[in-house]
């Protein structure tokens, strides 16, 4: 059989691969950059971000900037004992060198190492942008809404 693809057959499944290509590396970075937030691993879960990031978080406002962003996630999680950072329902959208991503939040933390019971947990909307460089894909936007807590968050009460 010698049957050839169309030149533009064959354009288009090079961009759909080159699209998946891009979702996996997407997909990878988030569960590289979650994963080292529960482990604690601040300098390679910041490394995920770029230098002009910007933070909103409901409770928090907005964040701007890598270090700003770094300084107050670091300080907020550093007390847990034990947490887990559940992103569900990923789902990457690809243009160029931009990226949007959307998923769900399920957040769990131990308060107390003697009282793993005593945890909080908090689940809710995310929404990512992501632009592509010269150090490749990078998150440039993070937007985490509340839709439900459990528990008090003894970290988010007021300080005196």
């Amino acid at each position: 059989m010698t049957d050839s693809i169309p030149a533009d057959a064959h354009d288009r499944l090079l961009a759909r691969l080159g699209e998946l290509e891009d979702q996996h590396v997407l997909r990878t970075l988030m569960l590289r950059a979650w994963r080292a937030l529960d482990l604690k691993d601040w300098d390679t879960w910041i490394s995920c971000w770029s230098e002009d990031a910007v933070f909103e978080f409901e409770p928090w406002g907005t964040l701007r900037g890598r270090e700003t962003i770094h300084e107050r996630v670091r300080e907020a999680e550093n007390g847990y004992p034990a947490m887990q950072h559940h992103i569900l329902n990923l789902h990457f959208e690809v243009t160029g060198d931009r990226a949007r991503g959307y998923g769900y939040m399920w957040f769990l933390a131990v308060q107390h190492a003697d009282r793993p019971d005593d945890h909080f947990a908090m689940g809710g909307p995310y929404a990512w942008r992501y632009r592509r460089g010269a150090d490749g894909w990078l998150l440039t936007e993070q937007r985490l809404g509340v839709s439900w807590t459990e528990g008090q968050d003894e970290s988010m009460m007021p300080r005196h």
